[in-house]
């Protein structure tokens, strides 16, 4: 299957990100299927491992990663296929939740990760939440931001609805235009450049485009099953859990209530609701978010 790779040119420059470039092969037949990833800090100190979701990629966490550095971790940050500098398919059929779960399966032991400090936004909890479920052994900490674990049993808004139609037939998929609209403070012109960059043209796009339909809106999806699996597993895990979320984020709004309430491990702990945080709290509040997430992995190294 035709695999398509962003010049590289495309990602020269960038406003904060001078972080060296890595990749790893998460095929899992005799094709090559490329993963891009920050690696930084000493290999031999704890990992953080952090997830972005739709349609960012580890631009996202850009000014968080020296802050866990400084402070003894070493930091991983993978783009998603489709996304960033990682390969993308030029057609959607092979963008499926399961594949999305088995490439960052297969990421995260072919780079032999383990006691893994988890960081999961938006997708990245889609994906990481599922991950840890199936590979719980390898996860030491949660912290969970502004995401949530659907299994097609909750209401869908009307929001929601809007945005998986809009994502479908918007022309143009405006990709830095969507990251702006999920942040509170205006984004600079080289960010926008910077969340524009993975994608030259629509062909480049169709992981951005997958993503909003992926997600289990009934009982019926073929994925609703596998994730009420997972929630029978997390329920059952003591691996220490904190929330940390916007308070002016639509999309996973009460989300935290639901995780606080099903996993042991968060209870007792000290759960954060920022102020004037919208969906991307990357961008909101970076330093908050890690500064939290850092401070609580370390309270239960």
């Amino acid at each position: 299957m035709p695999i398509l790779k962003t010049p590289l040119a495309r990602f020269e420059n960038l406003s904060e990100y001078s972080f060296q470039a890595n990749y790893c092969d998460v095929s899992d037949d005799e094709s090559k299927l490329l993963m891009h990833y920050l690696d930084e800090g000493k290999k031999d100190c704890p990992v953080i491992l952090m997830l972005h979701g739709e349609p960012t990629w580890s631009y996202l966490y850009r000014n968080m990663v020296d802050y866990a550095v400084e402070n003894g971790f070493r930091v991983i940050v993978p783009d998603m296929v489709g996304f960033g500098k990682s390969d993308k398919f030029d057609n959607k059929a092979p963008y499926t939740y399961a594949n999305f779960n088995n490439w960052l399966t297969i990421f995260i032991h072919k780079l032999d990760l383990e006691n893994i400090n988890l960081i999961c936004q938006d997708w990245g909890g889609l994906i990481g939440l599922r991950v840890l479920a199936a590979e719980s052994q390898l996860f030491k900490n949660l912290v969970a931001a502004n995401t949530f674990l659907p299994t097609g049993e909750e209401p869908v808004s009307e929001a929601f609805k809007k945005w998986q139609l809009f994502s479908q037939t918007v022309e143009v998929f405006p990709v830095s235009q969507v990251v702006q609209r999920g942040c509170k403070r205006e984004l600079s012109t080289a960010e926008c450049t910077a969340y524009d960059a993975p994608f030259p043209d629509e062909s480049y796009k169709w992981g951005v485009r997958q993503f909003p339909l992926l997600v289990p809106t009934s009982s019926d999806n073929p994925e609703s099953s596998n994730n009420k699996h997972a929630w029978t597993v997390l329920r059952s895990l003591s691996i220490p859990v904190l929330t940390v979320f916007g308070d002016s984020d639509p999309i996973t709004k009460g989300a935290d209530k639901v995780i606080q309430r099903n996993m042991k491990g968060s209870k007792g702990q000290s759960h954060v609701v920022l102020e004037n945080v919208a969906h991307f709290i990357q961008e909101d509040a970076s330093q908050q978010l890690i500064q939290h997430s850092v401070a609580f992995f370390l309270a239960n190294s």
